[in-house]
């Protein structure tokens, strides 16, 4: 039996990476009780036990366009899902190096995956159905997230112990990762042959010499680097707030869905939406009570707000293709990630330099988390775009009568 229809297809791509980030954040959130059966007794040693995901997603959303290329899109997502299942070592690890590999493994296959939801989208949707897909899929890993942050304690008493519920994530995921056989092979990713010696393939090289790459993912690293030490640290900082940034950013996403569907133009809700997240992220950081949650509150709300505008920017350039795109968000990806990876093992550095004060952290992520809104005067504006593509697809009043006339 094979799936062929595109609702169940994108289901499918959802709780894959649901589960994803469900066994990421499960481990950092048993991140005591691993730093005991390790030994670790600094945070950035511990934050470079969170790090290997990230660095595991600098290396394979970097390859991830390589990879497709190669054996396909659908083969390219299977094994994304096999390499997220090897987490189920993490808590069975009997030692730091091996519990180091888990993450780095189930972080490559959150890599590859994450690159492939846009060749799948462009795929299986149209133009118009496509802001709302990349919206659901944004809000995939708050949802995983959201589920550990506020039920990971009940989950694990359900199950009896940490190591059980990251075991069951994992099986979750290897389940899932074989139901995807089943989706009809839609192959738009392939490597060039003789015939098409003549068509202009968007390589690696093109892509590192593009500069709407760089302005594309330098945009988004300070976001993303503070969604990581947001989860990671500001916890251990004793910020409880922080986990209603995840619930909030789930709703400022699902809004945001609504509004990239009625409003085309782009850069307007991720400057204004950019520049109230320094903002936010100060009153988080260094605010207290209501002003904490308060800005907890908004801040979740308008990270994710303009996320669905964001990735669609992509989708919407002129002459686009699955393998230009594949490659555009390999890049976005693994460029966004390295700087993140540099500033969380950054942010650990400096707690531990100041014998536990978060002072000098906080003002760093603070200044990195501009970047969403001094990228935005660096993008293009693609609504006019956008416009011309639907245009083109609408059929003309009296169209279909002069169609039948003519058959």
């Amino acid at each position: 039996m094979k799936i062929t229809q595109k609702y169940w297809v994108e289901a499918i791509v959802f709780l894959s990476y649901v589960l994803f980030a469900m066994a990421w954040v499960g481990g950092t959130a048993s991140m005591n009780q691993i730093m005991s059966s390790m030994h670790v007794d600094s945070l950035a040693s511990a934050s470079f036990i969170s790090g290997a995901v990230t660095l595991a997603k600098i290396v394979g959303t970097f390859i991830a366009a390589w990879l497709a290329v190669k054996v396909g899109i659908k083969k390219a997502f299977f094994i994304s899902g096999l390499l997220i299942s090897i987490g189920l070592l993490t808590p069975l690890a009997p030692n730091y190096e091996i519990l180091l590999l888990s993450r780095f493994l189930m972080g490559l296959g959150g890599a590859f995956m994450i690159v492939y939801f846009n060749p799948i989208i462009m795929s299986w949707f149209s133009v118009e159905e496509r802001p709302t897909i990349n919206g659901l899929n944004a809000v995939a890993f708050n949802v995983g997230t959201g589920i550990i942050l506020w039920n990971m304690s009940s989950i694990n008493n359900l199950t009896g112990s940490w190591q059980t519920s990251l075991i069951l994530f994992s099986i979750a995921s290897l389940l899932f990762s074989f139901v995807w056989l089943m989706v009809k092979d839609k192959n738009t990713v392939q490597a060039p042959n003789k015939e098409q010696s003549t068509v202009t393939h968007y390589t690696y090289k093109i892509g590192l010499k593009d500069d709407f790459n760089w302005r594309y993912a330098l945009t988004y690293s300070g976001i993303l680097a503070f969604y990581i030490c947001l989860f990671t640290f500001y916890p251990k900082a004793g910020i409880s707030q922080s986990s209603l940034v995840i619930g909030f950013g789930i709703i400022g996403t699902l809004a945001g869905i609504v509004y990239s569907k009625k409003v085309s133009a782009r850069i307007p809700v991720i400057r204004w939406s950019g520049l109230l997240v320094i903002i936010t992220i100060i009153g988080l950081s260094f605010g207290s009570g209501f002003i904490q949650t308060f800005s907890a509150m908004v801040l979740g709300f308008v990270i994710f707000f303009p996320i669905t505008a964001l990735v669609s920017i992509p989708h919407e350039l002129p002459k686009m293709t699955a393998e230009k795109i594949t490659v555009i968000f390999s890049l976005f990806y693994s460029i966004s990630y390295l700087i993140a990876t540099v500033i969380l093992w950054l942010f650990g550095k400096l707690v531990d330099l100041n014998q536990g004060d978060y002072t000098w952290s906080f003002l760093l992520i603070t200044v990195i988390s501009s970047s969403f809104f001094i990228g935005s005067f660096f993008l293009p504006e693609t609504h006019s775009t956008t416009r011309d593509i639907q245009a083109k697809n609408a059929v003309k009043p009296g169209q279909k009568e002069l169609d039948k006339c003519e058959a």
